[in-house]
C-alpha cells in the first residue's frame, strides 16, 4: 500500500536520493523548510517503511570487481522445497546484487557482479551444484550506460 506523501515529503526524498549524507540544514534549504520539520519528516517517512534504509554506493571497477553478468535461469522444477534451497542459495552469495522472478519463458534473471569470468565460472559452478537448472545463460555487460538507485519521483 503506498504512503501519501506531499510535495514537501517527495522534495526531501529525492535529496536524500542525490546525496543521503548531506545535513538536515542543507536538506532543509534545498526543500525551502528548516531543520526540525525536515527530520520530523524523515523520521515519519522512516517508521512508515518509505525510507528502507541508507548506505553507501560503492564503485565495483575501484574494488576490483569489473565484470557484471546477467544470468537468465530457467528451471523445469517449481516445488516449494526447490524454490527455498534456490533462494537460499541466492541470499548467501554476495555476488548477486540482484535476484528477481519473472513471467514469461525465463524464471529468473540475476544481476551478478564480479572480479572476472573465471570467479563468474566459480560462481556458476556453486549455484548448480546446490541447486538443479534446465538452463543457464549468462550475459557480459560490456558498457553500463545507466545505473541509478534512485526511484522516479516527481518533487
Amino acid at each position: 500500500m503506498a504512503v501519501r506523501l506531499d510535495a514537501t515529503d517527495r522534495k526531501i526524498l529525492v535529496e536524500l536520493q542525490r546525496d543521503a549524507d548531506q545535513s538536515l540544514d542543507e536538506i532543509a534549504r534545498n526543500v525551502g523548510s528548516s531543520k526540525t520539520p525536515v527530520w520530523n519528516r524523515i523520521r515519519k517517512m522512516r517508521d512508515a517503511g518509505v525510507i528502507r534504509q541508507t548506505t553507501v554506493l560503492l564503485d565495483p571497477d575501484a574494488l576490483g570487481l569489473e565484470a557484471c553478468f546477467f544470468v537468465l535461469i530457467r528451471t523445469s522444477e517449481h516445488e516449494a522445497e526447490w524454490q527455498r534451497r534456490f533462494l537460499e542459495a541466492l541470499r548467501a552469495r554476495p555476488e548477486v546484487l540482484e535476484a528477481h522472478r519473472l513471467a514469461g519463458d525465463i524464471d529468473y534473471i540475476l544481476k551478478v557482479q564480479v572480479a572476472n569470468a573465471r570467479a563468474y565460472d566459480t560462481f556458476y559452478q556453486a549455484l548448480i551444484s546446490e541447486v538443479r537448472v534446465h538452463n543457464v545463460t549468462a550475459l557480459l555487460s560490456m558498457e553500463v550506460i545507466k545505473s541509478t538507485t534512485s526511484l522516479p519521483l516527481k518533487a
